[in-house]
């Protein structure tokens, strides 16, 4: 029997403290898994069309609503254009701003009332209060989730204070492979923020540069230390000296202990430090690499479709000192596992491409 997951929640707008009940989702179903279920309920039908469908389903009701209609969904829901804000005077013209414009999307009564009957219910316990780590960004290249050294790493999130000289508490960096590190240097701690000059594990192999981060803390004198780690993974730069050799360095791999992607080949006008992406469209499970520049939705590369093992060549982007960069796909099924399920579909190595001196 399947049951709808639920915890007390503290409600901090109440005197005397009061506490809401807060729902737990047991895992997020998208696309993939409905267009899945919808063709084993229907033998014959073709899962990659119940994709397509599902898929324009909200580009329809977007039209819709764009053509100032109303969609309802028979016994199910009702999607409807709104709006908020203030007007002085019936003359006025629609209020400005962004967020005027809303939508609202109801459940009609027969699909709640089939649901209430149906529910059944778990209590878990309390949520525990401990670090919330929401992002780790290198202040010098300005990326996030990138952990460089000699440069300083920003954590933001929240309850991460904790005292610098207490011996059970601090921040780690650990390798996904191997080396941990217990973090020194701090430039600022509070609730909020944590600036830290990053003590760097070594790990087993150079292309295993993948880390996890955390920060424990303890909240009371006698209370017990609470632990928060960071959702996604930090990656070092990685070093991809002209020639490549025979071989070729690493890159885009997680814990492993051969590297899934290599870089081959390099033609390059100068030394230059930039980034390669291995992106996977969920929704046609198509691996895509190319290079980008050094800034967050900077200049990118073409894109490069990666359908199995073997040799890609990848071209720079306007202005980039790297002409054409060729690597050697060896773990094919690895690479799209690790950016499917470690990463949230789109993977990214800092690569410091560095001619013969």
């Amino acid at each position: 029997m399947d049951y709808i997951k639920w915890r007390p929640q503290q409600n901090h707008l109440t005197t005397p403290v009061s506490y809401i009940p807060h729902f737990v989702p047991e895992k997020v179903v998208g696309v993939d898994e409905i267009a899945a279920e919808l063709a084993a309920e229907h033998p014959g039908s073709d899962v990659e069309f119940i994709k397509t469908i599902l898929n324009k389903f909200p580009e329809k009701i977007q039209a819709h609503l764009l053509g100032g209609r109303q969609v309802t969904i028979k016994g199910a829901f009702t999607f409807t254009n709104a709006f908020i804000g203030r007007m002085d005077s019936p003359d006025d013209p629609l209020p400005a701003g962004d967020d005027t414009h809303q939508v609202r999307i109801y459940a009609l009564p027969p699909f709640m009332r089939k649901l209430r009957q149906e529910a059944h219910y778990e209590k878990l316990a309390a949520a525990v209060k401990q670090p919330v780590i929401s992002l780790v960004e290198d202040t010098h290249l300005k990326l996030p989730d990138v952990l460089a050294a000699g440069s300083i790493l920003k954590l933001s999130g929240s309850l991460l204070a904790f005292a610098e000289d207490d011996p059970d508490c601090g921040c780690v960096i650990e390798g996904t492979r191997s080396g941990r590190a217990a973090q020194q240097v701090f430039g600022h701690v509070s609730n909020s923020s944590i600036m830290l000059s990053p003590e760097i594990p070594a790990q087993e192999d150079p292309w295993n540069n993948e880390y996890i981060l955390s920060v424990s803390t303890q909240y009371t004198e006698h209370g017990t230390v609470r632990t928060g780690s960071y959702p996604r993974r930090l990656r070092s730069p990685l070093t991809v000296q002209l020639p490549p050799g025979e071989t070729g360095p690493g890159i885009l791999t997680g814990n492993a202990a051969a590297p899934y992607v290599r870089v081959i080949g390099c033609a390059a006008d100068a030394s230059e430090r930039l980034r390669i992406a291995a992106s996977l469209d969920v929704h046609t499970g198509i691996l895509y690499f190319n290079l980008l520049d050094m800034k967050e939705r900077g200049l990118a590369g073409p894109a490069v479709a990666v359908t199995g093992n073997g040799e890609y060549s990848l071209s720079g982007f306007a202005g980039s000192a790297i002409l054409e960069l060729t690597v050697s796909v060896d773990s094919f099924s690895a690479l799209v596992s690790l950016v499917r399920n470690g990463y949230p579909s789109r993977l990214v190595d800092v690569l410091d491409i560095r001619m013969p001196v």
